[in-house]
């Protein structure tokens, strides 16, 4: 698949909801529960990131058993990783940065790959592999929504999905940019309510993100 391709199929993955709920899961019996509320609250695309032994189960049960979940993987780091993802059922994947042996593997690779960039440098780098979509990490850190709104004009072909700091009162800041499609956030799946099976709460989560456009 060219990467023209892959990034159609990011584009319209990061065009579902204004949020990306990115997820750390410690049991993956939770996983199932977990993303039916978040599709039941109009949050449908979903990043397991690879930072516990139960994320690839994960998203393999995501994969397989809900209904309207678009299941992807994050903290990407390999090409043994992407292939892992890719097996498990992933849908699209994220990376916190890139390296020049991840973006081969991801040129050999169906998976599509959101890669991370913090500097214009980076940026630039990934406009030239052919990357349109891209992911702000660490956002907040990095320079926030001030330095994202002073890239549009100088790289107005790329557009992003910032992450890293985010919550739901600081996340319009971010949507408002021109050349944002959506914001990635940890708070819509707390580790407090995915620890006691609170999938209602994470359901009203959901909402409110969903309703931020």
């Amino acid at each position: 698949m060219s990467i023209e391709n892959k990034q159609k199929q990011v584009e319209s993955t990061l065009r579902l909801a204004p949020v990306v709920p990115v997820v750390i899961i410690e049991d993956a019996r939770h996983a199932v529960p977990m993303a039916r509320a978040l599709v039941a609250g109009g949050i449908p695309a979903i990043e397991v990131t690879l930072r516990t032994p139960a994320a690839l189960d994960a998203i393999k049960a995501i994969a397989e058993e809900v209904e309207g979940a678009v299941v992807g993987v994050g903290t990407v780091l390999s090409a043994k990783d992407l292939r892992a993802a890719h097996k498990a059922g992933a849908k699209f994947a994220v990376s916190p940065g890139v390296s020049p042996g991840l973006l081969d593997a991801a040129d050999d690779s169906d998976l599509p790959l959101l890669p991370g960039a913090a500097t214009a440098s980076e940026v630039m780098t990934l406009l030239e592999r052919g990357y349109r979509f891209l992911k702000f990490f660490p956002a907040v850190p990095a320079g926030g929504h001030k330095l994202l709104g002073a890239w549009a004009s100088p790289l107005p072909q790329v557009t992003f999905c910032p992450t890293g700091g985010i919550s739901l009162s600081s996340a319009p800041e971010f949507l408002s940019l021109p050349n944002v499609v959506c914001v990635g956030g940890s708070w819509l799946t707390p580790a407090d309510k995915l620890r006691n099976g609170d999938w209602s709460g994470i359901e009203a989560l959901a909402r409110e993100a969903a309703a931020l456009r």
